[in-house]
Parts: structure tokens; sequence; C-alpha cells
């Protein structure tokens, strides 16, 4: 799984940051590595915001899964860390039920672009 991590003025860390970061999404989605293809971590910060008591960094996650349309998530928090966790699980929870639809569509018969010849009914 492919791990990009993009930050902008406002956010210190450098190489240890993407580090940290890249070793945290491969941990977190580690039962999801076939099926992810590329995850990109942007971080941000919204000082403007917390002057008025609102979080002040923000992490916006953005994956790519095999044949799937791309999902993100983000999330705002006082601390990266705390906004880094709080998207990942976003971003798990997503992808995992973007996973189950489509098990769920291989599984079973969908009505969707079937054939009313092919049913036997007429329209």
């Amino acid at each position: 799984m492919q791990v990009q991590v993009h930050t902008d003025a406002t956010i210190q860390g450098g190489e240890s940051l993407e580090q940290w970061t890249r070793e945290e999404v491969n941990s977190k989605l580690a039962r999801l590595k076939e099926y992810v293809v590329r995850v990109e971590v942007f971080f941000t910060g919204v000082d403007a915001m917390k002057a008025n008591g609102a979080p002040g960094k923000k992490c916006v996650l953005e994956t790519r899964a095999n044949g799937r349309p791309p999902v993100a998530v983000n999330a705002e928090a006082e601390k990266l860390h705390d906004a880094f966790h709080a998207a990942i699980e976003k971003l798990r929870r997503a992808v995992e039920s973007d996973l189950d639809k489509v098990r769920d569509k291989n599984i079973r018969e969908s009505v969707r672009g079937v054939d009313d010849a092919a049913t036997g009914t007429e329209g």
C-alpha cells in the first residue's frame, strides 16, 4: 500500500511525521492492504479557527481502492495526533463498509441491470 503524506506550512514534523504516519496507516489498515492501493494524508493547520475555540489541526485522508471510487474523510482536533486518529478510524469504517457492499454485490443476485427478457417478465 502506497502512503503519501502532504503538509501545509503550519505543520512541523518533516520526515519523522511522515514515517510515523506511514507506520500508523499501515498498522490501522493492515487487514485491508489487498484492497487499498493508495492512501493520501493531508495535514493542515486551522489556527485561525483556534482563537474561536474550534480545533487547531485538520487531517484529510483519501484512499484509492481496486476498482472503486475514491473515499475521503476528514477530522479536526486540537492536536495533530488526535485529528489523525479520528480520521483513520473514519476511513477504516468507510473502506470496510465499501468493501462489504462489493462483497454483498458479488454474493447476492441484484435486480439492477437484469434484462427483462432474461427474467421472463414483460415490460
